[in-house]
């Protein structure tokens, strides 16, 4: 089969079998053509937990799918390609943490939600990269621990002058190893272009844009702009949806470096492979688990109204 043969048998086996198809915005255009829902992580788990479907699939990374079944816990989560994981979300776990807390008691735990669903299980309150400076900022305590990516963590303390926020070594080993020179070459190269990064990219990278933000908030700004010429400062597929969302508009990427491997794991083949249940995991998550993860999350949506 073809790709438009695959696609067209993929669209019919998900209403068979009663799927709701969601792929993150940094999954190939050919998986995103064929999703009910694309976008940042959070955003496809609050999408997969308001459709009727019993049945979710997580075009992304492991960590997304269990945020999907934390919100749905009565539907079936299936994630398309099981070794896709997140190098960020694995650096840091429940042990360490653990320990961490025990040392700074009186430090409100923030969790980036790139994390896994047990490190949830202990933190007090969830962020997105859109969402986190409001929160940081609505949460009383002047304390604040923040993990596990210290770029965003950074940012966010930027913007939070008067929380005392303490910072990990952890963070995107993709958006991290973009440099300064990179910005200032790729600025170098195109003049005309506004640079638009996200905030896990280092601080020194970030200094140099002409907007910081999720990568919601990359497309959205791209979109709206009266500029015609970007530079996209975060996983290179974007530029290439961004491209064909404004065909009268140019997206450069800032670096070859910013290919995440985890996110290019899921084929259009492990989506139809998963639909036909020889391939893909179903996700799994325990009673104690779902209930404490989802603690954090629920501490997100207050803290962020």
């Amino acid at each position: 089969m073809n790709i438009a043969q695959l696609q067209q048998e993929i669209i019919k086996l998900k209403k068979e079998k009663d799927v709701c198809i969601l792929a993150h915005s940094y999954q190939a255009r050919e998986i995103c053509e064929i999703a009910d829902f694309t976008g940042d992580s959070y955003k496809l788990s609050v999408d997969a937990s308001k459709v009727s479907n019993r049945n979710i699939l997580m075009c992304g990374v492991r960590f997304m799918a269990e945020t999907c079944k934390i919100l749905s816990p009565e539907k079936t989560v299936l994630l398309a390609q099981p070794f896709a994981g997140c190098a960020m979300a694995d650096q840091m776990d429940k042990p360490l943490i653990a320990q961490v807390k025990e040392r700074c008691p009186d430090h409100t735990v923030v969790a980036y939600i790139n994390t896994t669903a047990a490190l949830k299980t202990i933190c007090d309150v969830c962020v997105t990269s859109s969402s986190a400076v409001k929160i940081v900022n609505n949460i009383e305590n002047k304390n604040i621990l923040f993990i596990p990516d210290c770029n965003l963590g950074a940012y966010v303390a930027a913007q939070c002058p008067d929380k005392n926020i303490k910072l990990l070594n952890g963070g995107c080993p993709i958006h991290a190893c973009v440099t300064p020179e990179d910005a200032q070459k790729a600025k170098s190269l195109y003049p005309e272009a506004e640079l638009l990064v996200h905030p896990e990219c280092v601080p020194a990278v970030c200094e140099l844009a002409d907007y910081i933000g999720s990568t919601s908030g990359i497309m959205d700004y791209a979109v709206k702009s009266d500029k015609k010429e970007f530079i996209i400062g975060t996983e290179i597929s974007i530029a290439e949806h961004l491209q064909y969302m404004c065909p009268d508009k140019t997206f450069h990427i800032l670096s070859l470096k910013l290919i995440c491997p985890n996110m290019k794991a899921t084929t259009l083949v492990d989506v139809y492979n998963c639909l036909n249940g020889t391939g893909g995991e179903e996700i799994v998550l325990d009673d104690d688990t779902l209930r404490d993860a989802k603690r954090c999350i629920d501490e997100m949506i207050r803290l962020g109204e």
